[in-house]
């Protein structure tokens, strides 16, 4: 009884055996890249960039790529270069958007198309070093144990190849994040980042307008840092961040993920009104003790335009945080997808269905 029990133990396994010939499980399945890049005025440097991460990639055969290339209403010949690549290579995505709603906006576009176990923002000016893609990814790569176990991984550049204005705002836009979002004063924020699945599925779920993905990430984990590298040169067109942008950029920082700014201006009123009353209790005093001291003019008016320019400016602090409020309750949208190319059945399309 025993050696029939035996023999058919050893068919049994002889049988399955046989039929997982040719299947081989990996110990290590390959793992997914998915780099988005937003498009602005780069009809001549986007299809470099795409090849570089090809190049990149392609040194560790156990990794696979992922390319969202989001046009972002560009007024050249942009999306004929991304349908192009879309049409050569399975793994690229084209995304056209309906109207120009900024990087920021084309990144969370992205984030909406982007299967991979990691996630990668790339600009599209071949001033990311990709060739430090691997030293980006290292941290996210590598178990806890081994000292790695980070969520967000962010270059940081010791100097920005970028005019001395934009410095000087980047510095005020950093001294403002940290204060807002109350991060480490010595992570900085840049345009080159990576991030693991799971933040992006929690990215995605901010749905307001104005979104503001830096702090997005630092909202999601705090298992955030920094990977020093150095900025490459522009070597095509020029920097498409105008003042203007660059200002609404910082108002999205400032007004999108905190309430100090309408605490500090309590404060403030609080400080005026003090300041007010022992400024009063002074003249008071004084005049009950030197009757004939005549009333400054000039301190007045200057009294009066300090705290009315104060008032001012609470006031449109409070009105642009109405003003944002009543966007969203409009359910205004944060991007509007034209057409997507290269998308095949498994994509996340952020589109609602054609009925």
């Amino acid at each position: 009884m025993r050696k029939t029990f035996n023999r058919m133990l050893h068919y049994n396994q002889v049988c399955i055996a046989n039929s997982l010939e040719g299947h081989v499980v990996s110990d290590n399945p390959q793992s997914t890249i998915s780099f988005i890049i937003p498009c602005y005025k780069s009809e001549g440097s986007v299809g470099l960039v795409i090849e570089e991460i090809r190049e990149v990639v392609a040194q560790r055969p156990e990794f696979d790529y992922q390319v969202i290339a989001v046009n972002d209403c560009s007024p050249d010949g942009l999306l004929e270069v991304i349908k192009a690549e879309a049409e050569k290579d399975s793994r690229i995505i084209a995304v056209d958007l309906a109207k120009n709603g900024g990087r920021h906006a084309a990144l969370m576009c992205g984030c909406h198309f982007a299967e991979g176990d990691y996630i990668v923002f790339v600009d599209d000016d071949q001033q990311c070093p990709m060739d430090r893609l691997w030293d980006l990814l290292k941290p996210l790569i590598e178990d806890a144990e081994n000292g790695g176990g980070y969520d967000v991984s962010i270059a940081r550049y010791p100097k920005k190849k970028q005019s001395a204005w934009k410095n000087f705002g980047s510095k005020v836009n950093d001294v403002i994040s940290t204060w807002l979002l109350n991060k480490d004063p010595e992570l900085k924020f840049s345009n080159f980042a990576a991030m693991k699945r799971f933040v992006r599925d929690e990215v995605i779920k901010y749905t307001n307008p104005y979104p503001y993905l830096s702090g997005l990430m630092v909202s999601s984990t705090k298992h955030v840092c920094n990977v020093d590298m150095e900025e490459r040169e522009r070597t095509i067109g020029t920097g498409n961040y105008s003042f203007k942008k660059s200002l609404s950029l910082w108002t999205n920082s400032f007004t999108s993920f905190s309430v100090k700014p309408l605490r500090l201006a309590t404060f403030c009123g609080f400080g005026l009104s003090l300041i007010g009353l022992v400024f009063a209790a002074f003249i008071i005093i004084r005049k009950l003790l030197r009757p004939l001291v005549p009333m400054g003019y000039s301190s007045t008016m200057a009294a009066v335009l300090f705290i009315g320019g104060m008032i001012m400016i609470m006031l449109g602090l409070i009105g642009e945080y109405i003003g944002r409020i009543y966007i969203s309750l409009n359910n205004s949208p944060q991007f509007v997808v034209r057409e997507v190319y290269g998308n095949e059945p498994g994509h996340n399309d952020p589109r609602p269905p054609a009925h």
